[in-house]
């Protein structure tokens, strides 16, 4: 199926509705021939966003991923390449992390060396940083903009509170906004995306790369029976993420999600990534992958969205059981 492209909330940019993303794998779980074969294929059926960050395997998934594009030699204006800034490259000593104009300046700097690029298109502020004044942050992104280094800049787990704020600096000052947040978003993790930023889509047309559309692979339904060798959760240091993924209550609505994803005549994952796409707030859903099995399978996912009626999405609801509501008072 043809690869359908969405406007990054209200600017002019055309993302892939599916994109690819580097975190976990590239430079850390498998080797760099795989990621380029993942990236090709991911490129020749239509992806145009590959998302990255400083702190991916420490600077070591930007350089991989610079490597491919330089190789490939890809027309610069056939893709859109991200980083993110605030956890750093690995270095710890002051002001080499943080959303200070230090450190993103410098950051953007890094990153472009690493990819061997003239700019960013997009460049994200990882999360917020409680020890800069977010006018800074916002100063500091607009003046990246004008030196042509970064093409829009955005936010990755922001509140809604913090990108309003960013919005009002912005406003008070002539400055470019934020003009996308990068959150997590899935079956099972739906409050801040589908109530805190509402008011944001309608007020300020934020765009949306949401991370993490199977949920660390649990809505893949592969861990449906324990854990399978090679797989994320048996990496090295992600006990973490082992301990909040694999919880019994989840694993059960997961089992019976499979079920009905095989009497609609799909597969979990196809229907974790449609159930994200049919999201008119959703830009585009950042899938990652370590085998190009399973990037061909997810490239599939809008076969899926055609399966998902009003009466399945009612259904899938019945099993999720967790609508979030929205607040009887409004926002402030």
């Amino acid at each position: 199926m043809d690869m359908k492209y969405r406007r990054l909330g209200s600017s002019g940019l055309q993302v892939s509705a599916l994109s690819f993303g580097a975190w976990l794998t590239f430079g850390k779980q498998i080797g760099d021939n795989t990621a380029e074969e993942l990236m090709t294929v991911a490129y020749d059926n239509g992806v145009n966003f590959f998302d990255n960050a400083e702190i991916y395997s420490r600077g070591e998934a930007e350089r991989v991923m610079g490597k491919i594009l330089k190789k490939k030699g890809w027309d610069r204006t056939s893709y859109v390449v991200s980083s993110k800034a605030y956890f750093g490259d690995g270095r710890r000593k002051p002001n080499q992390t943080g959303l200070s104009r230090k450190h993103l300046f410098e950051a953007c700097h890094d990153a472009l060396k690493r990819f061997q690029l003239d700019y960013l298109d997009l460049f994200f502020c990882h999360r917020p940083d409680r020890n800069t004044p977010i006018e800074e942050t916002v100063w500091a992104m607009n003046l990246l903009i004008q030196q042509g280094k970064i093409l829009y800049w955005g936010t990755s787990e922001w509140s809604a509170r913090d990108l309003t704020e960013a919005y009002l600096v912005a406003e008070k000052n002539n400055l470019i906004g934020p003009t996308m947040e990068q959150p997590q978003y899935n079956m099972l993790h739906r409050e801040r995306f589908e109530v805190e930023y509402a008011p944001l889509y309608q007020k300020y047309g934020l765009g949306t790369t949401i991370w993490s559309p199977l949920g660390s692979g649990l809505l893949t339904g592969k861990y449906n029976d324990g854990i399978p060798e090679g797989t994320r959760l048996t990496i090295e240091g992600m006990d973490w993420l082992k301990d909040r993924v694999l919880v019994e209550e989840r694993l059960e609505i997961v089992r019976k999600l499979t079920a009905f994803a095989k009497e609609l005549g799909t597969t979990m994952p196809l229907l974790a990534l449609a159930w994200c796409l049919k999201n008119e707030n959703v830009s585009t859903v950042i899938t990652g992958a370590s085998k190009v099995a399973h990037l061909q399978e997810n490239l599939k996912a809008f076969e899926a969205v055609a399966l998902l009626t009003d009466e399945a999405m009612a259904h899938i609801e019945g099993i999720l059981n967790n609508k979030p509501t929205f607040p009887a008072w409004g926002w402030v």
